[in-house]
């Protein structure tokens, strides 16, 4: 009986194949810029001195939060932190709103806290509240907002971003305690259980980690680790919204969120996902199209669902969890920004 042997595939398919699934971003982000260069050379120049700065203007924030998640994993502090989310859900899911509404990190800083604090198996619930929540406000935020839309538009912002924390931190809760949301991070990102290793073996902390050499490995290999997991997935997402800013037009932004009344804050909310600029180039022009009668509940659910929805602070969230969870993220941006601007609105009009 005659055995059927299967045809081995030549080394050059297999090495492709590894290449492929370990390098697909580094190698998608090549090739818009490839194209670029070849049918739009103009755009592709632009494209990658605009992916260049921001990654220059992002890498302090990164530098320090890359360098706290890597010491508090080297000192085994790690494990302190993950302790203090182990209380009520409800104030463990306010602290982390109030921590993101209120850190002085960018979308792009916060992360590797956050993939830090999914590693550490610090419930979902809470990394969610402080995930959506850390894009839309910041100290330096506030005072440009305070500037630019005044103190009062700030402080709406300010409690809509910790409130749409609470809102999603409560969310991811009552699904987690229902069943759902089961393995919701993707692979060699942690176990993000309801407590983790971490969370439920206590480790003995060496702040002076540099002492010993295997701490000292550990933090090269996780700084390393995150530096390179990161600068992937901003480049792609700074040479897309690159494109993003060359072929959406603001004027043309400016026309659709244009107009007063409760109908342009659903219009706003929805058009803040593909449209948004930034969290400081947006505020003039919320600014501008508010001079000429827009509804300030519609220019607060634009920033927030902009902010949160951004493409740095999307694809991060699409790099770390899985499609279920990314859609539940984008879900609740949406609801929580468009209640916001309907609140702001009713605010104002009393």
């Amino acid at each position: 009986m005659s055995t059927l042997t299967q045809p081995t595939r030549h080394w050059s398919v297999d090495l492709a194949h590894r290449i492929w699934s370990k390098e697909r971003v580094w190698l998608v982000s090549l090739g818009i810029l490839i194209l670029l260069f070849l049918f739009a050379p103009e755009q592709g120049v632009e494209s990658a001195k605009f992916t260049a700065n921001n990654l220059l203007d992002v890498a302090p924030f990164l530098v320090l939060s890359i360098g706290i998640a890597a010491y508090a994993g080297a000192t085994g502090a790690d494990g302190l932190i993950a302790r203090a989310f182990t209380g009520s859900p409800a104030v463990m899911i306010l602290i982390a709103a109030l921590a993101g509404g209120l850190s002085p990190f960018c979308s792009c800083g916060v992360i590797p806290l956050i993939a830090a604090l999914l590693a550490m198996g610090v419930p979902l619930s809470a990394v969610m509240a402080f995930w959506l929540a850390s894009p839309v406000m910041d100290p330096s935020m506030f005072v440009l907002t305070t500037g630019v839309l005044g103190v009062e538009f700030a402080i709406a912002k300010t409690i809509a971003a910790i409130g749409l924390g609470v809102f999603g931190g409560t969310v991811v809760h009552l699904l987690a305690k229902s069943g759902g949301l089961t393995n919701p991070l993707r692979e060699d990102v942690g176990n993000g259980g309801c407590g983790g290793a971490k969370v439920r073996t206590a480790q003995p902390v060496v702040w002076a980690f540099w002492r010993d050499n295997a701490r000292v490995s550990k933090f090269a290999k996780e700084g390393i680790k995150t530096t390179l997991f990161l600068a992937k997935w901003l480049t792609l997402a700074f040479v897309l919204e690159s494109l993003m800013l060359a072929w959406l037009p603001a004027d043309l932004v400016a026309q659709t969120l244009g107009g007063a009344g409760l109908a342009p804050i659903g219009i706003a909310t929805l058009v803040g996902v593909p449209a948004y600029l930034n969290g400081y180039a947006a505020l003039p022009l919320v600014g501008g199209l508010m001079g000429q009668g827009m509804a300030p509940g519609a220019g607060l659910a634009f920033l927030v669902a902009g902010g949160v929805t951004s493409l740095p602070a999307a694809v991060a969230v699409w790099a770390l969890v899985k499609r279920p969870v990314f859609l539940l993220y984008l879900g609740i941006a949406l609801s929580g920004s468009f209640a916001a601007g309907l609140a702001f609105q009713f605010w104002v009009t009393l």
